[in-house]
């Protein structure tokens, strides 16, 4: 009891008295009831074999590791378990490092007597040959935290890393078969441990003559007078029994404790068995990530139901392709088509509809009409080079274009006045000079 004297200086008498008061009127410091646990979290590492429990502020970590070992004489057949524990000073003050004290040997030996006096786990299937060769399981506990029930959050730690352990597979081999060749996971798939039950450990403190507690903290371990562990399974098998403290307990009392533990060993199992099956379902995905399926192999003989569906999706795809691929052909030739026609209309002659547009020299006839101050035929000759343009850059056929408009017929009836003035007038100064000319001559 160690832990517990280590606690005790921690404790003034008022709050001893406190928790002895408290617990008369069926309370206790943390707001639970006498027979309430605390909060129970399980979590589990990459590795296999390996848990971490906290109950409360008692904080637990736990390893499986095999290896390879001689059997004893006596149990040529059968492997071994063994349970090794580890107190650092990290989790209270009074534990000291280097030799294991009391309070460890005795945590180790509650929980190695409910596993293997109860058989809760398969030692004959440890056996790899006879007399020579078995598999010894060894349970490492540490603790992180000491908050109260080392017992209990132990013992769950262990049964939740023996539940996902396995051991890797081996083989006879050799020239005289007895040669052992052990797989390594990457090769062979590890074996899970066969466990027949969860033997589950549950403590009760008893403060003062009547008062009777379960789950303590360290405080109530401070106070209390003795401590009883029950062991026992899902189905009220009673495994073991620990009895510790000066303090006497009635036969009516431990049928009690009998009673509760029965109730609260069934919730802790299905917590495990639930953390478990999780964890499980995580590695097998893990696996099937890391492994690619293989390919479905298809009896071109005699196809299954499923072979001829396959066949089917794949006819479907490809017909699926090949109407794609030929609409696309279709719609890529149709844009060639409009841009063929496009440039016919774009490099053909001018516009059918303008009667003047290749006799007439633009240029020219906007140098007269500025000499003559006119500025409303230009406006008319610029639209109507837009015009033009506007309508040779269509994207119709030419033939249905509207020929004339209404200011078109004005514009272009102004043009051929101004064009017979222009030659008019060009005509008259050749006419005067010749005249000029010729009576010079007659004078001469």
């Amino acid at each position: 009891m160690e832990q517990r004297m280590g606690n005790t200086w921690r404790m003034t008498v008022n709050e001893k008295k406190f928790i002895e008061s408290a617990l008369e009127s069926e309370l206790r410091i943390d707001g639970r009831r006498p027979f309430d646990y605390r909060t129970l979290n399980i979590k589990f590492a990459r590795e296999d074999g390996s848990s971490e429990v906290q109950l409360g502020q008692t904080h637990v970590m736990s390893f499986v590791t095999s290896q390879l070992v001689q059997p004893y004489r006596d149990r040529p057949n059968e492997g071994t378990l063994s349970v090794f524990t580890e107190f650092s000073p990290m989790a209270d003050p009074s534990f000291e490092v280097g030799r294991p004290s009391e309070s460890a040997v005795e945590l180790g030996r509650i929980i190695d007597r409910g596993l293997r006096e109860s058989r809760a786990v398969d030692t004959e299937s440890l056996c790899v040959v006879a007399g020579k060769w078995i598999w010894s399981i060894r349970i490492d506990l540490h603790i992180l935290d000491n908050g109260g029930n080392l017992v209990d959050a132990a013992n769950i730690a262990a049964l939740a890393a023996l539940s996902t352990f396995r051991r890797p597979e081996c083989t006879l081999g050799g020239d005289d078969g007895q040669e052992v060749i052990v797989h390594p996971p990457e090769v062979r798939e590890p074996l899970p441990l066969t466990i027949h039950h969860l033997p589950i450990a549950v403590t009760f403190a008893f403060i003062g003559d009547e008062n009777m507690v379960i789950d303590p903290t360290h405080y109530e371990e401070a106070v209390m007078g003795g401590r009883m562990s029950v062991t026992l399974n899902a189905n009220g098998d009673v495994c073991a029994i620990q009895k510790a403290g000066r303090q006497g307990v009635m036969q009516s009392v431990v049928m009690q404790c009998l009673r509760i533990a029965s109730v609260k060993a069934g919730d802790i199992t299905s917590k495990i068995k639930t953390t478990v099956e999780s964890y499980n379902t995580e590695r097998a995905l893990k696996m099937v990530k890391r492994h690619a399926p293989p390919s479905k192999a298809v009896d071109v003989n005699e196809p299954s139901q499923k072979a001829k569906q396959i066949l089917e999706e794949q006819k479907l795809k490809s017909e699926e392709c090949s109407v794609s691929q030929s609409d696309d052909m279709d719609v890529e030739q149709g844009r060639i088509n409009k841009r063929t026609d496009k440039t016919l209309s774009f490099t053909s002659g001018p516009s059918s509809w303008d009667p003047y547009s290749e006799g007439v020299n633009t240029d020219e006839l906007k140098a007269t009409l500025a000499s003559r101050g006119s500025s409303a035929v230009p406006m008319k000759l610029d639209n109507l080079g837009d015009n033009t343009r506007d309508e040779t850059k269509s994207d119709e056929p030419l033939s249905d274009v509207n020929p004339v408009s209404s200011s078109t017929d004005s514009a272009g009836k102004e043009m051929a006045i101004n064009r017979e003035k222009t030659l008019q007038d060009a005509v008259k100064p050749k006419n005067k000079r010749k005249k000029k000319k010729s009576s010079n001559i007659a004078a001469a």
